[in-house]
């Protein structure tokens, strides 16, 4: 039988007091209150998107989970993909309501990943670059690569939005007019990489294998397609529950990515959502974009054969020696 709790909105809330994992500084309780007091801001950027979520239980390692459980009320909202990679229908979960999120972050959902499109439609609704310092970098090199992909899409006639991925980094956002297929865009967000790095080659690079990066930005182009990336306002599992944090362009300078968590979040914003006030409005794709960068090979493909070229030629090397 189910432990008895708190309830909200006909969720019944246990554990309440369970710290989520070590180094967290938080309690169950606080990621309950925190999805609850932000959800107004939350669910919008979840609405209608099939829905990963990476849950921590205690005691277990973290684990994405995309199929909902068999236990799932009949109330969640879900809808059914087609997954190419294990030939099987996936239920993701809607998260399009706050008493789905808290039925989520009971059961430990501390991570909110939705898909770049909503559900039904296979167009992507924003082109997305995902920005890494190097090891051991400061955080103030993921927002130089920040304004170099700015700089990039203004060329273009393009412009996006900000945020903290909640980890190391910074995400940019670009909304999109609905109209450009995965494919184009993934070819565009290619040449947006492709063109910031020519900018500041010495700051950025778009090497996909680690060893080629020699200390520089990792200019991510890979978030396209059935990728996710983490919501605006989503809990990370981080030292503190940092959460990925919008920001204005002109605040990068002024933050690290340690001074937004689920403790400090909900007063940083008051009762302002600066995602919806920091997005520009949906944008057509430009043609040029999309034209270079079906000329830019995907960089998974080009590392696995690049990866397999290298290994060869080391076996050559040992054979000789």
């Amino acid at each position: 039988m189910a432990e008895k709790g708190e309830e909200r909105d006909g969720v019944n809330l246990t554990n309440l007091d369970q710290e989520l994992y070590e180094g967290a500084g938080a309690t169950k309780r606080d990621l309950i209150d925190y999805l609850d007091v932000m959800s107004d801001r939350i669910l919008p950027v979840l609405r209608d998107r099939p829905l990963s979520v990476i849950r921590l239980l205690r005691g277990q390692d973290q684990f994405m989970q995309k199929n909902l459980p068999k236990y799932t009320p009949d109330w969640v909202p879900r809808t059914e993909v087609w997954a190419e990679a294990s030939h099987r229908q996936v239920t993701y979960g809607l998260c399009n309501d706050r008493r789905t999120l808290l039925w989520f972050g009971n059961q430990r959902a501390l991570e909110y990943h939705p898909a770049l499109m909503v559900a039904g439609d296979l167009h992507p609704t924003h082109l997305i670059m995902d920005l890494d310092p190097p090891e051991g970098g400061a955080f103030s090199l993921a927002v130089g690569a920040a304004r170099l992909v700015r700089q990039a899409l203004a060329d273009a006639g393009m412009s996006g939005a900000v945020k903290t991925s909640g980890s190391k980094g910074v995400h940019v956002f670009v909304p999109l007019d609905g109209k450009a297929a995965v494919e184009d865009v993934a070819a565009a967000t290619r040449a947006v990489a492709a063109r910031a790095e020519r900018i500041d080659p010495e700051l950025a690079t778009t090497a996909f294998i680690r060893d080629d990066r020699h200390g520089k930005v990792f200019l991510d182009a890979t978030r396209s397609g059935g990728a996710t990336v983490v919501a605006a306002y989503s809990p990370r599992i981080r030292p503190g529950v940092r959460v990925s944090f919008p920001l204005a362009w002109d605040e990068l300078d002024a933050v690290t990515p340690a001074d937004f968590t689920i403790h400090t979040a909900p007063a940083l914003l008051a009762d302002r959502d600066v995602w919806a006030a920091e997005m520009p409005p949906p944008q057509a794709l430009d043609p040029g974009l999309v034209e270079e960068g079906h000329t830019i090979p995907v960089a998974r493909v080009q590392a696995m054969h690049e990866g397999k070229r290298r290994a060869r030629a080391k076996r050559q090397a040992a054979d000789e020696s």
